[in-house]
């Protein structure tokens, strides 16, 4: 079954899915670039690493997905248990003491980089897909992120970058962004540090996105919205979206009420 949202459905963001849409959507873009990109250039995808600490206070509460799952047995298990088993002291517990682990994160990001071979090779635009580690300001992940992107954006290469999140803060501009839930930007090389923004929605189909070569070439026109419909179908994701629960941040009166209309219309008829 097809998202009810004709751009990027922000469910997927709501409802943890975004690691493994992030690894196919880059998947898909890398293909589609590679297939259209002229036979002196090659693209290749690249990998940046961060780990984030917790404060020793706390605060920096994250969530982690174990890899063992812990069952409570039900009551009628338990006193099947306790009937079959031999009677144990409990240990003396009046030295016991609740302590907090000390947690860190470790992020993966992938990232594509298109390279021209000929007459040497050379970085020519670098295309990011944001994860919400870039968009967590004063963390490693969004230290990291900006330091490369702030490099970019001094010309060494075209640059584009994809947010395709509702959740945490956009990179510092010294212009205001747009009033849209997600954009796309993107600076050549020639024209930096000046960039183009695209406003991309979930009402409505994501935008061509025009990806920079060498200046002797066009630019390759990238169509995000087949790509994002084809990862939401192939993972499947309308059977592990719960469409009734609410989003973070929650949507506005009138698009609330534009997407309960959608979704009352999906429902099989009595």
């Amino acid at each position: 079954m097809k998202s009810p949202f004709p751009g990027l459905d922000p469910y997927i963001e709501e409802c943890g899915l975004w690691a493994d849409f992030h690894d196919d959507l880059i998947n898909e873009i890398k293909r589609a670039l590679t297939a259209s990109a002229p036979s002196r250039y090659f693209v290749q995808t690249g990998e940046r690493s961060s780990i984030v600490l917790a404060d020793e206070d706390g605060k920096d509460r994250k969530r982690f997905f174990p890899d063992v799952e812990v069952a409570t047995p039900s009551p009628r298990e338990s006193g099947e248990a306790k009937a079959e088993s031999t009677a144990v002291a409990e240990p003396e517990m009046a030295e016991a003491v609740t302590m907090r682990p000390f947690i860190d994160e470790h992020f993966r990001e992938n990232f594509i980089e298109i390279y021209e071979a000929d007459p040497e090779v050379r970085l020519v635009t670098c295309l990011e897909v944001l994860s919400p580690a870039n968009k967590r300001r004063g963390t490693e992940g969004w230290d990291v992120y900006l330091r490369k992107r702030n490099g970019l954006l001094l010309g060494s290469a075209s640059f584009v970058e994809i947010d395709l999140l509702r959740g945490g803060q956009r990179m510092p501009m010294l212009d205001p962004w747009p009033e849209s839930p997600y954009y796309v930007l993107y600076c050549r090389k020639r024209l930096a540090p000046t960039c183009t923004v695209l406003r991309a929605d979930y009402r409505r189909p994501l935008p061509e996105v025009p990806v920079p070569l060498a200046d002797s070439d066009p630019d390759i026109r990238l169509a995000l919205q087949p790509m994002v419909e084809a990862v939401y179908e192939r993972s499947r994701y309308s059977l592990r979206i719960n469409y009734s629960r609410p989003l973070t941040p929650p949507l506005g009166a009138e698009d609330a009420a534009w997407l309960a209309e959608r979704l009352r219309a999906r429902q099989p008829s009595p």
